[in-house]
Order: structure tokens, then sequence, then C-alpha cells
């Protein structure tokens, strides 16, 4: 098993750590930071980030780390008093505790296969967020910022409903120790504060989910072995493909079958 700085690497956290100080300057120049931001770091491993982030005269950080071992590594090299490490898998953090100090700015080399339940939770506390710079996987990245055609879904849909999302640079596996498989993405992205209600909301999502259910069949052939086979469709929507839609004509065919 890997090592770094003589910690055992734990495949089940998905630890993969930048390393490129190109990258790096990258992350924190995305952001603005001064004296009146305050920084959350999701899985700060070895230090790096964060590191960089306190070069910058930042009011507080506050970084979320699964791993004991790293946790300690972080106590025992960092001694600024801007910085607190909670020894926390992120998914379990109550967020209430963030709120005297919000709003939060984001910054975090996610694992990849947490990457939707943490944007979940960003959707849920967006009033919390101020902006954010995240690593992803490119393919993950993509799906995101998608506005239609190939890739485009109802993750697209979903995720741009609550946030503004940017592209910046493609991170290739080198960047890392241990250098994983695919490519990455910084995404930055800012909370869209005002975001127009919709009917039994958890429902329209499930109706979404079934609209993409095989992208290359047209919208009356994905819902017609679905429970939504007596939905009543447009007749210039039925024969077309979900990709082809965007967010207000769901929204409408949702409304209109209520």
């Amino acid at each position: 098993m890997q090592k770094i700085d003589n910690i055992e690497l734990k495949k089940q956290y998905g630890q993969h750590f930048l390393q490129d100080s190109v990258i790096l300057d990258k992350i924190v120049h995305s952001v603005q930071l001064d004296g009146n931001i305050n920084v959350l770091e999701i899985g700060p491993g070895g230090g790096a980030l964060t590191n960089e982030i306190l070069t910058f005269p930042v009011a507080r950080l506050w970084a979320f780390e699964i791993d004991a071992e790293w946790v300690q590594h972080i106590q025992n090299t960092i001694t600024d008093t801007r910085l607190t490490v909670f020894e926390q898998d992120f998914l379990t953090v109550d967020f209430t505790l963030l709120k005297p100090y919000s709003p939060w700015t984001i910054l975090a080399n996610l694992p990849y296969y947490l990457t939707f339940p943490i944007l979940h939770l960003f959707a849920q506390h967006r009033e919390l967020l101020q902006e954010g710079t995240i690593m992803i996987q490119e393919e993950v990245a993509q799906k995101i910022t998608k506005k239609g055609g190939r890739n485009f879904g109802a993750v697209s849909l979903f995720y741009q409903r609550f946030f503004s999302w940017s592209l910046l640079d493609k991170v290739p596996p080198e960047s890392f120790n241990p250098p994983p498989k695919v490519h990455s993405r910084l995404l930055h992205f800012v909370p869209i504060s005002k975001v127009e209600p919709i009917r039994d909301e958890a429902k329209f999502w499930l109706f979404v989910k079934a609209c993409f259910a095989q992208p290359r069949r047209t919208l009356i052939n994905n819902l017609k072995n679905s429970c939504y086979a007596k939905f009543v469709l447009p007749d210039d929507k039925s024969a077309l493909r979900a990709q082809q839609l965007q967010m207000n004509d769901f929204i409408d065919m949702w409304n209109a079958n209520l």
C-alpha cells in the first residue's frame, strides 16, 4: 500500500492528493479571498490546498477530514490560528454549526465517489454559501454543466436549478499523488439566490428522471412504460428526446398534468 509522509493511503476514501502548484494557485485565485471571507475545505489530506488558502488574509478556514491520521498530520504541521480541523465525514456535518459564520466559500478536491452526495448537501444548504471551486471528475463536470445534447440529463437540470456553473481548468492525472485513472476538472459555482418553487418538487424530479430514462428514446416512449404513462404531452414535445428540451418545458408538462 502506498504511503505519503509515512501515512498509508486508504482506498475506501478515494485519496488522490493534489500536488501541482500551478493548479493550487488557480484554485485560490478562482474565488474572492480576503479578511471577510470564511472558507470551508473538504478533504484537506496532506494540507497542500490548506496551506495555499492560508497565504490569504481569510477570516477563518474550517477543514473537514475523515482520516484521523491526516487530521493529526495537519494539526502537527500547520499552526495557523485561523484553521480548525474537524475529524468528520462531511456528509454527517450539522449545517446549523456553519450558520453563524455564513456565507462560506467552498474550496475542495472532492473524492470522486462522493461528488453527488456532497453537491446535494450544497443544494440543500445553498443559503449558507457564497461561492466555491471544486475539483471533480471531468466527465461529471461536463454532465453538470451541459445545456443540451449528449450527456445532458436530469443531473444537469437539477444542479443548474440551484447553481451557476463555470468550467475552469482541466487537470491531468499526473497533477495528483497517486494519479487517478481519469482527468479532473476545476468547477466554479455560485448559488442562485431566488429559485422559483415547483409543485411537489421531489416527485417532479422523478418525472424528469423518467423522461431521460433512455436518452435515445422520445419522451412518449420513455414515459409509456412508467407511472407517467397517462401524462398528456404537448404535440410538439412528445416526439422529441428529453435532451432537446429545457427546464421550463419539463415544468410546463408537469404542471399541466397535476
